[in-house]
């Protein structure tokens, strides 16, 4: 038996079936795009199967906040105290809210034991700065806050090849601006469209906050006076820490930095790149984007929100690709309910029920 299309009912299909790829592949990338910024899945990595039940949250200061390492001291303790109010306490042996602090230290010579120098960014870290950040490490380990000397540093592999020629260079001693370290690790270097296009054409270098108070005792020169100026704030303050009710980390946080008022934006990382929330953070768009603060945000929260404003139309787009396969439902819907109902209408006469 050959079954017969007419033309109106095969372009209708055509279209719908072309909708639907539409809606797919605009969902595919926006899921992508969303994935290749791993430094905002640290919730899950850090929680595995429970990552639902963890969130994770960055705090952003301008330097006029005045945030410094004591400061993260005391925000960890009342986080530590909002979850002991509910009940949920640390284990022996295991971190209940790691977290981490950072800031910019800036643009300084870094030179290498056989070869010339490079100009690096370079960023003072401390905490679970390693544990939070998904850094691809290529050689070498991180530096933790346990180790007795905080002499290591964690350079990009573009350092590791403009200093030595290779990325396999653990170990291998190096200069910032004067004082010695030695190299920890090499990471990968930004691969997203927008972590490049945020971290600039330099190459990066990680160190403790003791390793950069070594600047103040090393060159004295211009550079490294506003160097040392610098690094003693803490610019970016981040936590990975139970979440049992829905936004109740991000509110304890959030209530937690109340007092640094207008010198400090609270981000909520997990889940901020799904549909529904970014189809939802269309209306306030352009204030997202547009900054009025005086907060400078590093690399990766700028790469992040460039990844939000794409996944924003791109997934309004893949919502408009469904406007007519739904459209093609509802009125099926409507045409089989009609049909059923002339059926009915048919038997009754049939069977006299309808004068």
């Amino acid at each position: 038996m050959r079954f017969r299309i007419n033309k109106k009912t095969g372009a209708a299909a055509a279209v719908n079936l072309l909708s639907l790829a539409g809606f797919l592949t605009l969902a595919l990338i926006g899921f992508r795009e969303g994935a290749a910024q791993g430094y905002n899945y640290a919730a899950q990595r850090w929680s595995g199967e429970d990552s639902g039940e963890y969130a994770q949250i960055s705090c952003f200061f301008s330097e006029s906040a005045g945030f410094t390492e004591d400061s993260a001291d005391e925000i960890r303790y009342g986080i530590i105290s909002a979850l002991q109010d509910i009940s949920i306490v640390q284990e022996d042996g295991c971190r209940l809210c790691p977290d981490a602090y950072s800031a910019e230290v800036g643009q300084l010579t870094v030179k290498g034991s056989k070869t010339g120098g490079s100009e690096s960014e370079i960023t003072a870290v401390g905490g679970d700065f390693f544990t939070i950040h998904n850094f691809r490490l290529l050689d070498g380990a991180f530096f933790t806050d346990d180790d007795i000397m905080q002499d290591g540093a964690v350079i990009d592999e573009n350092l590791a090849w403009a200093l030595f020629g290779s990325c396999e260079v653990s170990g291998m001693d190096i200069t910032i601006n004067g004082t010695q370290f030695y190299v920890s690790g090499v990471v990968e270097a930004p691969q997203t469209e927008a972590e490049t296009e945020c971290a600039g054409e330099l190459p990066r270098a990680y160190i403790s906050y003791e390793g950069a108070s070594g600047f103040a005792s090393g060159e004295t020169d211009t550079e490294s006076e506003s160097a040392t100026a610098a690094f003693k704030t803490v610019t970016c303050y981040e936590v990975l820490m139970p979440d049992p009710v829905e936004d109740f980390a991000y509110d304890t946080v959030s209530q937690l930095m109340e007092e640094y008022g207008e010198g400090v934006s609270v981000i909520l990382n997990s889940g901020r790149f799904e549909p529904l929330k970014r189809l939802g953070a269309l209306k306030g768009i352009s204030s997202a984007v547009v900054r009025s603060d005086s907060i400078s945000y590093p690399y990766w929260e700028n790469a992040s929100r460039i990844v939000e404003f794409r996944l924003s139309y791109i997934y309004l787009s893949a919502a408009f690709c469904l406007i007519i396969p739904a459209g093609t439902v509802i009125w099926l819907i409507a045409r089989g309910m009609r049909k059923i109902h002339k059926k009915r209408k048919s038997r009754f006469k049939t069977k006299g029920l309808i004068l």
